[in-house]
């Protein structure tokens, strides 16, 4: 088994980095990594109907789609990520988690923290959820991953997942929220989430019994740059991708109340419209026509209203309070 203990910090790179050694390796490897404060949500998620997107903007929150289905989690630097990589017969890929979970929970146990496989996916400590877990297949591979909540910011991980579910219509899948604990809680020695990370590495590596640390080539980090740059930090993969969905929202500003309602098909805004008892000086159809084809972005509709006579459309109404109603 091949272990890995990854320096930086940044979702994007961690996650091309997951992606590029299932498809490129054929050894077994574990993984342990951390990421600065992120979403990261499942493969087949809206994104947007995931975050509190006020908080996830004004907290400079990264929101990063990966490559195994489930929910969204919240990642912070008091959060160890860990990623099971093996060989399977490609005829046989069933989702089972437990042989993945079954070695943590060891690891965890060595801590003298009880902790169990629960529900679906899931660990918890006292009927509470320290771990979700992930999987995806590629050829004969699988990728199993997961999050160990150690030290986490509990304020933090539920402002940034608050979404008002009523606002969107869609078929995505939703997560699951769950109550939640640090494992720090529960220690009988205290430690820092870096020593917790090198006592999960030991007890990975004590059951894999043959094992070696590997350090990428300059070839691995030159896959790792272009699949990071080309596909990880990319609006088409970390919104477009999602679902097809309808979005409205309704809020009374200055100029009246204003409904907005969309249809959003790749993360692009197809139809759009405004009800509302607001008054106008020019048609509002040729707002919405302008609009059609437009990413559902929030940078996007800021430049866009800055372009046109936007109170010409809204009578008393600002730039700020018209972009709320867009998210």
């Amino acid at each position: 088994m091949l272990c890995i203990w990854l320096s930086t910090q940044e979702p994007q790179r961690n996650l091309a980095t997951e992606e590029y050694l299932v498809k490129n390796f054929t050894e077994d490897i574990f993984m342990l990594w951390q990421n600065a404060p992120s979403i990261i949500i499942g493969k087949h998620q809206n994104a947007l109907s995931e975050i509190n997107i006020e908080y996830v903007n004004e907290h400079n929150i990264n929101v990063v789609r990966r490559m195994t289905g489930g929910g969204a989690v919240f990642h912070d630097l008091g959060n160890l990520n860990f990623t099971f990589i093996k060989n399977i017969n490609k005829n046989d890929k069933t989702v089972d988690f437990k042989p993945y979970i079954d070695s943590v929970i060891y690891a965890l146990a060595k801590l003298e923290v009880e902790a169990k496989f629960e529900g679906r996916n899931d660990i918890t400590i006292d009927g509470k959820k320290i771990s979700g877990n992930a999987m995806a297949f590629h050829d004969n591979r699988v990728l199993s991953h997961g999050t160990l909540l150690f030290s986490t910011i509990m304020s933090d991980l539920s402002n940034a997942l608050k979404v008002d579910q009523e606002k969107f219509n869609d078929k995505a899948v939703k997560s699951v929220r769950s109550r939640v604990t640090n494992i720090s809680e529960h220690l009988k020695t205290p430690m820092t989430v870096l020593e917790f990370k090198d006592k999960i590495m030991e007890s990975i590596v004590e059951q894999a019994g043959d094992y070696s640390f590997y350090q990428f080539t300059s070839d691995d980090l030159i896959h790792i740059d272009r699949l990071e740059k080309e596909k990880y930090r990319t609006w088409e993969w970390n919104f477009g991708k999602s679902p097809q969905y309808n979005f409205s929202k309704k809020a009374r500003t200055l100029g009246g109340t204003i409904e907005v309602m969309l249809n959003v098909i790749d993360g692009v805004m197809e139809k759009v419209h405004f009800y509302g008892d607001f008054f106008t000086q020019r048609n509002i159809d040729e707002l919405e026509s302008q609009l059609i084809g437009k990413k559902h972005d929030k940078d996007l509709l800021n430049a866009f209203f800055d372009a046109i006579p936007l109170s010409e459309y809204f009578n008393n109404v600002d730039k700020k309070s018209l972009i709320s109603l867009f998210f």
